[in-house]
């Protein structure tokens, strides 16, 4: 038998439906809206909003664990605990490594995945390693190259085709031949930690280069002479412009400029957050580099560079609320659909429609989460 939702809104792809009963069938998927009371099973949320399970595109770990750990217990632990930050769907994200440590990472994960019972492993993101060392941030230079078309392919083979986000610097020799490839396996090319002109980065875009990650940080700046990185990030057509909405990494002003300029279906939430996540002040570890987390940021501890971050992505979604940035359904829309959208994921998550997996959350008026249901089932209530 279904069970029915009751709620104060339900956030759809296009528009919001007040006082509303989703449907949640018996095997866990999303059934109708009703606007009417139906018969069956109700569950009271009236006061609380309806919005589907936020998707972080962009994570490298949480709870003390690490995706580049290459242990699938530590994933599967990140899983859980991401139900507390709204987080349905995810892709683990890796840092610039040897080759060696990334084959492994891809091969663990791709023979594991489906086995985490927390947030649904949606892909993996390749950060790196081809950059460019001016803009290295927390990521190690050492092991930075031009990209190499054969080190992607042996990744996506050892991952089970789950690798379809890589991020590279545009100005790297040998570019457009690998997005073309990448393009060839359906994986999403991302600019990110470059020194990129605004010429480099349109033809990285021409050639179908997608996304532009954390957009202000860990790339070259907007002059008026030279656009750069962020400019391409601002004016470019079809592209998607990541942002860290913590309030440390990009002062709220500078995440308006990018948020008018691209609008919520462009605009990605996302945390960047590493294993400090959820764990308080302290010493930790991004990679080989030691950091330390201290008043709401994540700081490599030789540099002071900021070294990820511990945002939850819920809180990424109240603070551009908080700061009147945008409206709260757009706010939950750049931290589910758009990142869907981004790497190609919005069939499987992102939206609430009739027959998908019944991902959800609900959040009062300021965004705040009050509980997460996954595949129908209540898995987090603060």
């Amino acid at each position: 038998m279904s069970r029915y939702i009751h709620v104060k809104s339900v956030i759809l792809a296009e528009k919001e439906v007040e006082n509303a009963y989703l449907e949640v069938t018996e095997d866990g998927l999303f059934g109708e809206i009703f606007l009417e009371k139906p018969d069956g099973e109700i569950e009271d949320y009236s006061q609380y909003i309806l919005a589907p399970g936020l998707v972080d595109t962009h994570i490298h770990g949480y709870a003390s664990h690490d995706v580049m750990d290459n242990d699938f217990e530590g994933i599967k632990v990140i899983s859980e605990g991401l139900l507390s930050c709204g987080v349905t769907s995810w892709l683990p994200t890796t840092l610039t490594d040897t080759t060696e440590n990334l084959d492994a990472v891809c091969e663990t994960i791709g023979l594991h995945a489906g086995e985490e019972k927390g947030a649904k492993i949606q892909g993996i993101f390749l950060e790196g390693p081809f950059f460019t060392e001016k803009y290295k941030g927390a990521q190690n230079p050492k092991y930075m190259s031009d990209p190499v078309i054969e080190r992607l392919d042996k990744w996506h083979s050892l991952s089970r085709g789950l690798v379809n986000k890589i991020a590279i610097a545009p100005e790297r020799k040998g570019v457009k031949e690998f997005i073309d490839f990448a393009n060839s396996k359906s994986i999403h090319t991302a600019l990110a930690h470059s020194d990129a002109t605004f010429d480099q980065a349109k033809a990285a875009v021409e050639a179908g280069a997608n996304i532009f990650v954390h957009v202000y940080n860990g790339m070259s700046g907007l002059h008026h002479r030279e656009p750069g990185m962020v400019g391409a990030a601002l004016e470019l057509d079809k592209v998607f412009a990541e942002v860290i909405c913590d309030g440390h990494h990009v002062h709220p002003a500078a995440a308006d400029i990018v948020f008018k300029a691209r609008g919520a279906e462009e605009t990605v939430l996302i945390t960047d957050c590493m294993r400090a996540g959820g764990q308080g002040e302290g010493e930790s570890r991004l990679g080989e580099f030691e950091v330390v987390v201290k008043d709401g940021t994540a700081r490599l501890k030789e540099t002071g560079n900021l070294a990820g971050s511990i945002l939850e992505l819920v809180q990424a979604v109240e603070n551009v609320v908080k700061w009147g940035l945008v409206s709260l359904p757009d706010a939950l829309r750049m931290a589910s659909l758009a990142p869907a959208k981004s790497v190609g994921i919005d069939n499987v998550c992102g939206q609430i429609l009739p027959g998908r997996a019944a991902d959800f959350i609900l959040v009062d008026d300021q965004g705040h989460l009050k509980v997460t249901y996954l595949d129908g089932v209540k898995r987090f209530e603060k």
